[in-house]
């Protein structure tokens, strides 16, 4: 059974990726986007429009990532991405996803008339609650709407290991996309769809962690954990 990693081996995994395997933001960002774009369209299907909602660190940077493919795979998606990082990786990102006529929206408050799949790309494992006051109306928004939600690597809000808040409104997905591999705020996932993505996990480094990944089918960037 695959591993479920607290948020200190998430972040020791990554660093190892960085440091010791040589290994890219951009390119684990790239690998990262596609795969969450590969599991999204075996689940829904193509010509959907889709509200990416972006966050300013690497989880918003996978949602960019996401969204391009997503345009590519037939689908009709806009970005909400309301705290940009002016920093060269995520203006480029920004650059491609505009260039590709994909269009960046200011606002989020009619998501339930205007979109058939929201991608939560807030917050990824380094998060730590509280929520901050800027992107509470928005987490409490994309927590409430009737559309369905797929969360990139954790569902935004949530402790990374102990799962939803209990005090707050809290996101409840229908999709999960874990990367490399699934935190332990998945185990508490209800949703229908749980895929792991970013098959780019060198085999050395998961026999240090113990990851005990799934085998990918074929060539697939994806694959189903439920």
């Amino acid at each position: 059974m695959v591993r479920y990693l607290n948020q200190k081996e998430a972040i020791d995994v990554d660093v190892e990726l960085f440091n010791e395997y040589k290994f890219s933001v951009d390119q684990l960002m790239e690998l990262a986007g596609l795969s969450c774009a590969s599991a999204i369209a075996k689940c829904y299907p193509p010509g959907g429009r889709v509200l990416v909602v972006c966050g300013p660190g690497n989880n918003g940077g996978d949602g960019l990532v996401c969204a391009r493919h997503l345009k590519l795979f037939g689908y009709c998606p806009r970005i909400y991405y309301p705290k940009r990082t002016d920093k060269e990786l995520y203006r480029n990102l920004t650059h491609q996803c505009l260039r590709m006529d994909i269009p960046f929206v200011e606002d989020f408050q009619k998501m339930d008339d205007e979109f058939d799949l929201i991608v939560d790309a807030l917050f990824g494992f380094s998060f730590r609650p509280p929520v901050r006051p800027e992107f509470s109306p928005l987490l409490e928004a994309v927590a409430q709407t009737r559309v369905p939600v797929c969360s990139i690597d954790i569902p935004s809000g949530w402790d990374v290991e102990a799962g939803k808040p209990c005090n707050t409104p809290a996101i409840s997905p229908d999709m999960l996309v874990s990367l490399t591999a699934p935190k332990k705020c998945a185990l508490k996932f209800e949703g229908s769809h749980h895929y792991l993505g970013g098959r780019f996990v060198p085999e050395s480094l998961a026999k240090k962690y113990d990851l005990q990944l799934p085998e990918y089918p074929g060539t697939e960037c994806c694959v189903s954990l439920k």
